[in-house]
């Protein structure tokens, strides 16, 4: 900030996008039954429609559908968390980062033996479904439960 106030220059008022900006991004992740994280972070990278994204302090402002995948939240240069989402939307300012996530859960939570068990039980559901409704509620929850044992390897 510049004498004048300026956010993002410097005292001499030159064009400085590191002046002014947080030195963290505020991080949260809420699934429908809770609150998982909420907390300032260096970094947080979220599987994104399109691609993953990283969402650093200052970043601009964006709203994502979320598809299902890992979140990587960084302390410096290291990853210190990593949560399953099921997919769900994310909007990001240049202070914040808010993930809703269909469901979410952090990779030591997840159980690949329970996940393989569910996988092959919706896969029998799929095939004795009654319509084209039902086949498609079971290929959804499906996709999700195979997104998990990826996120597992």
């Amino acid at each position: 900030m510049d004498a004048r106030g300026k956010p993002g220059h410097d005292a001499k008022g030159k064009w400085n996008p590191g002046q002014g900006m947080a030195e963290k991004v505020q991080f949260e992740l809420v699934s429908p039954e809770r609150l998982l994280i909420s907390q300032p972070v260096d970094m947080v990278v979220v599987p994104g429609a399109e691609g993953d994204f990283g969402v650093l302090p200052g970043h601009s402002p964006l709203i994502s559908t979320v598809r299902p995948g890992i979140i990587d939240v960084y302390e410096g240069n290291t990853v210190t968390d990593r949560v399953f989402v099921a997919g769900g939307f994310a909007e990001v300012t240049a202070e914040r980062c808010t993930v809703l996530a269909e469901e979410a859960a952090r990779l030591s939570d997840l159980n690949q033996g329970e996940i393989e068990a569910e996988l092959k039980a919706l896969r029998d559901e799929l095939a004795a479904a009654r319509d084209d409704a039902e086949r498609i509620a079971f290929a959804g929850r499906i996709e999700i439960a195979e997104a998990k044992l990826a996120a597992l390897q």
